[in-house]
């Protein structure tokens, strides 16, 4: 009798402290003063991405941008949204982006898990395999924009106009993907000419756009429906901001 009630004691007294830390837990406050009950934790559904058209999915990535530069970031509960996503997921956009370290899409973006695809590889070129990827997002998992994203001070492009050898006939083909934006840039070709540089880098985005429609027509068809949405855009290292490029061919201005 003696042993059982010490053990029902012993029940007791874990089950408290248990309880204890749990409230402890969800009371704790972030840097904003919020609880772990208060962050969002609500992630992307069928239904809401049923809902969305390709222009409000734009304005919602380019106001969390707005939010990512002010540093007014939304504060999400990640593990609830990790739960929540577990056997399933309905992002609203595609973006192709470049490796580079400096440009963390999600973030540049202020979205949250499961909300976006994000398709990365140095110079935000277009191969089979990200063809296809991107097919995936948006002709299979319901995604309605695609961005192609390049970035102020791009490496891989630094690289295509220096025309770098490393050695490795992989890099070599990479860079050479980049090689008819180059071209078609009037001026030097000079890496350290800033505006030849922004302007290569831009039409470099061109570019990709323009060989995703002609390469596919899982996404030029569902572009031409008006399904989803194709656009190009460039990403500043120096203050986090995105803008839209015009899709005039090859220009490279923007808008």
């Amino acid at each position: 009798m003696q042993i059982f009630f010490k053990v029902f004691i012993g029940i007791l007294l874990l089950t408290s402290i248990s309880c204890s830390q749990n409230n402890q837990k969800s009371g704790q406050t972030d840097e904003k003063g919020l609880t772990l009950s208060e962050k969002v934790k609500e992630v992307m559904t069928k239904q809401v991405q049923d809902k969305l058209t390709p222009d409000e999915i734009l304005e919602d990535l380019l106001t969390g941008n707005e939010r990512y530069v002010s540093g007014e970031l939304i504060t999400r509960n990640l593990p609830e949204q990790v739960a929540s996503t577990t056997e399933g997921q309905y992002p609203k956009a595609v973006v192709l982006a470049c490796i580079d370290s400096r440009v963390p899409v999600e973030y540049i973006f202020d979205q949250g898990v499961g909300d976006i695809f994000v398709v990365r590889v140095a110079g935000n070129i277009e191969d089979e395999a990200l063809l296809g990827s991107m097919e995936y997002g948006l002709g299979v998992a319901g995604s309605k924009l695609l961005m192609v994203l390049g970035h102020e001070n791009c490496g891989a492009v630094k690289s295509a106009i220096k025309k770098v050898d490393v050695g490795s006939d992989n890099v070599t083909a990479l860079l050479n993907e980049i090689e008819p934006a180059i071209e078609e840039v009037e001026g030097e070709r000079d890496a350290k000419n800033k505006e030849f540089f922004d302007a290569v880098i831009k039409n470099n985005v061109h570019q990709t756009i323009e060989d995703i429609r002609n390469r596919s027509s899982i996404i030029s068809g569902l572009e031409n429906d008006g399904k989803i949405k194709v656009v190009g855009a460039y990403y500043s290292l120096t203050d986090g901001k995105v803008t839209i490029l015009n899709d005039n061919a090859h220009e490279g201005h923007e808008h």
